[in-house]
């Protein structure tokens, strides 16, 4: 297959996906976001982190809620 390379402005590219049918656009929207998808979640990682919470933090909030929802007969299995 021969390949061909264009250049496209950002409005024109916008412009010709805007004329695709649904499934092209949806086809289109399945590879950004699988393409975007790492960086993102590295970002969420990032952004999220902390040295504030210890383990034992975090089962000690389970363990309270736990109790709390046990107490008021509202317990999940």
């Amino acid at each position: 297959m021969k390949a061909i390379n264009i250049e496209l402005d950002k409005k024109l590219f916008i412009q010709i996906i805007n004329k695709l049918n649904y499934n092209d656009k949806f086809e289109i929207f399945n590879e950004l976001k699988k393409s975007l998808f790492l960086k993102r979640f590295n970002n969420l990682l990032k952004s999220t982190k902390t040295n504030e919470l210890s383990l034992e933090d975090i089962t000690k909030e389970v363990e309270s809620v736990r109790k709390q929802r046990y107490e008021k007969g509202k317990q999940i299995i």
